[in-house]
């Protein structure tokens, strides 16, 4: 848990297993600085061993969900090894959310842009608000978006990535949802609503099922296509020899509901 300390990140447990934590920067467009990247891979390193834990969501306070990089701190030190050091610190904390065992789901409120739509991109989930924007704008300062195109292109078909890297543009939560980027749409005033509609849905689902099943759909993606069918019908056989699945079955067996520890 953070403390009044690193305001920078806040964190809220609402007792069912949902956690969000809120990007908490807004005069600085709640940029990846060091300190927050810091904050987060705490958090994340925290949260992946929380056995409670059935939801993140990550948030943003103010008018924008996230700028990227901290362009001010990035021009103070002119330096590979520091350019270096810091994607690779980004890079870890965006793997540690695709290792978390439970679903990530952005809740973005407005603008993401280069490092802020690589995170959007990066959690397994996004509900945006109507009057969001999303861009890797990198290219208009002579930055090619390289480390955002890595989570975009394996969201995105390889040419719509491509046209958002090449070009800088923004795109609405409308388009975003139609190129695959976010899974929803809400009114601005609905945002929090949609995204905890969204969580209630995958409260009523198996924590263990979620785990197995989101560390197959990310190992897979890397595999050829053989190899893939080879580790999903051996996670699947695993999955069956689970309580929570050989419940279910055996519930939708004798027409009730299954029961599932919570």
């Amino acid at each position: 848990m953070l403390t009044n300390d690193d305001p920078i990140l806040l964190r809220h447990d609402d007792g069912r297993g949902v956690t969000t934590l809120t990007l908490n920067r807004p005069q600085a467009f709640n940029s990846l600085s060091e300190d927050m990247l810091a904050a987060l891979q705490r958090e994340l390193d925290v949260l992946a061993t929380d056995p409670a834990l059935r939801v993140l969501v990550i948030a943003a306070s103010g008018k924008a969900f996230c700028a990227g990089h901290d362009l001010k701190e990035m021009r103070a030190q002119p330096s590979l090894d520091y350019y270096r050091a810091l994607f690779n610190r980004c890079g870890k904390v965006m793997m540690a959310i695709q290792k978390l065992p439970v679903p990530v789901i952005a809740q973005v409120q407005g603008i993401a842009t280069a490092a802020g739509c690589q995170l959007v991109a990066q959690c397994d989930l996004a509900v945006a608000a109507r009057t969001a924007r999303f861009a890797v704008s990198g290219v208009n300062l002579g930055l090619f978006c390289s480390t955002p195109g890595v989570a975009l292109s394996r969201n995105l078909s390889r040419k719509a990535a491509f046209e958002m890297l090449a070009t800088g543009d923004f795109v609405s939560a409308q388009e975003a949802q139609a190129k695959g980027l976010i899974n929803r749409v809400a009114e601005p005033d609905a945002l929090h609503s949609a995204v905890q509609a969204l969580c209630e849905s995958i409260l009523k689902k198996p924590r263990e099922a979620l785990a197995i099943g989101k560390a197959l759909f990310y190992r897979q993606l890397e595999s050829g296509m053989e190899a893939a069918y080879t580790d999903a019908a051996q996670t699947m056989a695993c999955n069956m020899m689970e309580h929570t699945a050989l419940e279910g079955v055996q519930a939708f067996i004798d027409k009730r509901p299954p029961t599932w520890a919570a």
